[in-house]
């Protein structure tokens, strides 16, 4: 079969030499650009999904030792395990995981105070200690009004200074300060709140940058 001697122009339509990468008449290039276009979409696209990153909170699993024989028998009573939801509210006594920081709510106490230190009328103190691992490569900074954020039945709550002097405390650090790589924070904060409370929500973001917190949920 004979190869084409001309083709049409890209831009003008005119008939050109097959070999023409210029037209003679419009002085145009007939080379494309749309393989470049196609390829630059593709890296770009390549780029943001290496620079994404999953900052949702994981539930720290405790491992404990297996029963082979046990296991044996789940293994052949049950040879696929539905897929587990992903954790949005954790409890005292929990551990979430977000890029690479553990947060542990350790305890929540409920105090009338002392002799010298009271909270108002029909109130108490709630005393929450916390654990902080910082599992990351850099260091992180950690405070009490920055990266906490508490609700009771609702309504925003700020901390309460004076609860830190309560006796079922002392001795313990308040929730502040700088946690080098690989280093843990243990302190508490303190809140007042209703005698006759229901509903206790802080939320915990230990990474600034991060668009979701950690949420701790006490229940009455």
């Amino acid at each position: 079969m004979e190869k084409k001697k001309t083709k049409l122009c890209k831009h003008c339509k005119s008939e050109i030499p097959a070999d023409a990468k210029v037209c003679p008449n419009c002085r145009k290039k007939q080379g494309g650009k749309l393989k470049w276009i196609i390829i630059i979409v593709i890296v770009i696209a390549i780029i943001g999904a290496a620079a994404g990153g999953d900052d949702t909170p994981k539930k720290v699993e405790t491992t404990e030792p297996k029963n082979t024989e046990n296991s044996t028998n789940k293994e052949t009573q049950n040879t696929e395990e539905p897929e587990k939801e992903e954790k949005t509210e954790f409890s005292v006594g929990e551990t979430a995981e977000q890029k690479d920081i553990q947060v542990t709510l350790i305890s929540a106490t409920e105090s009338q105070g002392s002799e010298y230190v009271t909270p108002d009328e029909g109130n108490i103190f709630l005393l929450l200690e916390f654990e902080i691992v910082n599992n990351s490569s850099s260091d992180i900074n950690i405070s009490s009004v920055a990266n906490f954020e508490a609700y009771c039945d609702d309504y925003s709550l700020n901390q309460d200074l004076l609860g830190l002097q309560a006796p079922e405390i002392e001795g313990k650090n308040q929730l502040d300060g700088s946690v080098a790589a690989g280093k843990k924070m243990n302190g508490v904060i303190a809140y007042q709140v209703p005698v006759s409370y229901s509903n206790f929500e802080i939320n915990v973001s230990p990474d600034f940058w991060s668009a979701n917190d950690i949420k701790f949920v006490i229940n009455k």
